[in-house]
């Protein structure tokens, strides 16, 4: 009985110990695992979200065997299409006798919203109107042009304009809608901002029109007041007014110019491109010889004292032109006025006033500005009047801007042929030209002894004008 119990404590001895051992073993496998065993980290996280296109930037991984670096031995596999939407992973391993391979998971995502191209400024509405849904575009990264997705609805006062994209992202704008009239009537006045009358003869508004946003045509609420003077040269303002239901206002004033017309018979000399020493001082020696008044048509050439001359002697300081390149002037109406600008600030500068007496470079019918700008003169044409600017063409040239080498003589006989006693004879001629300073001599002497009468053009002048080629 005694050996059986020995026997019994002896088996169970064993198991003890077996189990003891054996949980010491399974200790040391789990911890020498680590150290026997290649190790993979991923810096960041094993699963990643990419927005679609978005440029994927790996986070970086470290490997270790025997706490040894061993980086450099890792493998990886895989590529990220971030152009196309889905899953992609990429593998880190490191082979070996013991291989280890560890996965990170990259998910491509359309996550951007798409974008509608409206602001979000409040909408002031005429009372008792409805808002109507406005014409937008959207756009998505994804998609592309997903403006016919776009939809409005009224939210009390709010108009709320959203759109989703095929992947569930959603943009929406809101717009407060505010019932009240804000904006101004319009008054237009026919024929623009300026117009003519003549001494003592008559003169009919060219009329005009009033129009409102809420109110619709409201022209016959316009007041018109000031007077225009027949009897007397000068400008004159006239006022026209008018308020709508809200009791917004408007005004505009047109500038009337009343002036003598032209006497018959009367001889303008005018000179364009200069000035030029050389040339126009001796001209305008002789215009003191003869007591004749001119007009010059300067540009950014030649020296200052020669205009400031003009200026102390009487004539008409004009505009032409700074450049003359007729690629900047008429490359638009805003080139053309910059242009313009600077050369009346020169006269600003050496006479102390600003001029509004202009002429176009190639007057008002050339049609070279087509190469730059189609439809400019008749554009420019009324701009410049509405502006408060008088243009002079002619009706005489004296061929001096022509082909050749003409001799005084003919630019002479060019003026002097073509005089006629029955309208006013705007004469065109360039002081930069040494045959046509020593032609305008001969020029006022013949008008003297047939009869013409020679004067300057002033604001009150009546303009000469030519067809408009473009």
């Amino acid at each position: 009985m005694l050996e059986e119990k020995k026997a019994k404590k002896l088996r169970f001895d064993k198991s003890y110990l077996f189990l003891f051992f054996l949980s010491i073993l399974s200790i040391g496998i789990i911890l020498g695992g680590n150290l026997l065993f290649p190790q993979i980290k991923l810096n960041g996280k094993s699963k990643v979200i990419l927005n679609y296109k978005e440029k994927y930037e790996e986070s970086g991984y470290s490997a270790k065997l025997f706490n040894k670096d061993i980086t450099d031995k890792v493998k990886v596999d895989g590529k990220v299409n971030s152009n196309k939407l889905g899953v992609y992973e990429l593998t880190y391993t490191i082979d070996g006798i013991f291989q280890k391979k560890v996965t990170r998971v990259i998910e491509v995502k359309d996550t951007s919203k798409p974008v509608i191209d409206i602001s979000n400024d409040d909408v002031y509405l005429c009372p008792g109107s409805n808002y109507k849904q406005e014409k937008v575009k959207a756009y998505d990264n994804y998609d592309g042009d997903i403006s016919s997705k776009v939809s409005m609805e009224i939210k009390d006062d709010l108009a709320v304009y959203f759109v989703l994209d095929t992947s569930g992202n959603k943009c929406e704008i809101s717009k407060k809608l505010i019932y009240e009239d804000k904006d101004n009537p319009v008054i237009t006045l026919n024929g623009g901002n300026y117009a003519y009358a003549f001494l003592n003869e008559g003169f009919d508004d060219p009329g005009f029109s009033a129009n409102d946003n809420c109110n619709g045509d409201i022209s016959s609420r316009v007041n018109v007041s000031g007077n225009v003077d027949l009897s007397k040269s000068g400008t004159y303002d006239l006022k026209y007014s008018v308020l709508d239901d809200a009791g917004n206002k408007s005004e505009v004033v047109r500038k009337v110019v009343v002036s003598e017309r032209g006497r018959a018979g009367t001889i303008y000399l005018t000179f364009d491109d200069g000035p030029q020493s050389g040339t126009t001082d001796v001209i305008l020696d002789i215009l003191k010889e003869e007591g004749v008044e001119a007009t010059f048509f300067i540009t950014n050439k030649g020296d200052d004292s020669l205009i400031k001359r003009m200026y102390d002697e009487g004539h008409t300081v004009a505009l032409h032109t700074a450049s003359h390149d007729y690629a900047t002037v008429y490359a638009s109406v805003d080139s053309y006025f910059n242009d313009l600008n600077t050369v009346n600030e020169r006269v600003k500068r050496i006479t102390g006033e600003y001029s509004y007496i202009i002429r176009f470079p190639g007057g008002s019918s050339n049609t070279i500005s087509r190469r730059y700008s189609q439809g400019i003169m008749t554009t420019l044409t009324q701009e410049v009047v509405n502006r408060g600017y008088r243009y002079y063409d002619w009706n005489i040239s004296s061929g001096d801007a022509a082909g050749g080498r003409p001799s005084p003589e003919d630019i002479k006989n060019n003026v002097v042929n073509a005089l006629r006693k029955d309208r006013i004879n705007m004469v065109l001629m360039h002081d930069i030209k040494t045959y046509t300073r020593d032609a305008v001599r001969d020029i006022i002497k013949y008008g003297k002894e047939n009869g013409y009468r020679f004067e300057k053009i002033t604001m009150n002048t009546e303009m000469v004008q030519q067809r408009v080629n473009n």
